[in-house]
């Protein structure tokens, strides 16, 4: 996938994700089902999740590097990077520490969605300036799927919350 259709990719789905929870009642914003997620934590868990990516995003090379490492092979497709989430979410693995988000309240909509678009934006802004070898060379680590590239990275963060959105919907659906 090549940088503009990621960073195109990246920008859309947050966006489809927000418009989508824009259209949720206020009542069912904050509302749990069966002890899940309420469609106000799946908000916060996507701010949670994407800032620590915009950060990282930020650090100059030398200290990603220092930090995190490089890549001594290829970066995953899109696909495998899907793959290996969906495997992993299969064997058990959920949420944890910071990313689990405590109880949201209505009146923080708003700002969780201005703030969730913000991040999708720079994110990307920030995807165009990276050149294609250093996105397959430098490393971030994923507290479920271990160090990935920064390519992997993105692509991780794209189906994120495509998976939340679907997931969100479906148990919307299901409660109607």
């Amino acid at each position: 996938m090549n940088k503009q259709d990621i960073t195109s990719s990246l920008v859309s789905n947050h966006r489809s994700f927000t418009d989508y929870i824009v259209t949720v009642t206020d009542d069912r914003f904050v509302l749990s089902q069966n002890d899940k997620w309420t469609p106000a934590q799946h908000l916060d868990h996507m701010v949670r999740s994407v800032r620590p990516v915009v950060l990282a995003f930020m650090l100059p090379k030398l200290i990603l590097g220092l930090l995190f490492g490089k890549s001594n092979r290829p970066s995953r497709t899109y696909e495998e990077v899907v793959l290996k989430y969906t495997q992993k979410l299969a064997e058990g693995a959920r949420a944890s520490g910071v990313f689990i988000p405590p109880p949201v309240p209505l009146g923080k909509r708003n700002e969780l969605i201005q703030k969730l678009n913000a991040a999708a934006s720079k994110l990307a802004t920030q995807v165009s300036g990276i050149s294609d070898k250093d996105l397959d060379t430098y490393l971030l680590p994923h507290p479920v799927l271990g160090k990935m590239t920064l390519r992997e990275m993105i692509y991780f963060t794209m189906y994120h919350v495509e998976h939340h959105h679907k997931n969100l919907k479906k148990e919307l659906e299901n409660t109607q």
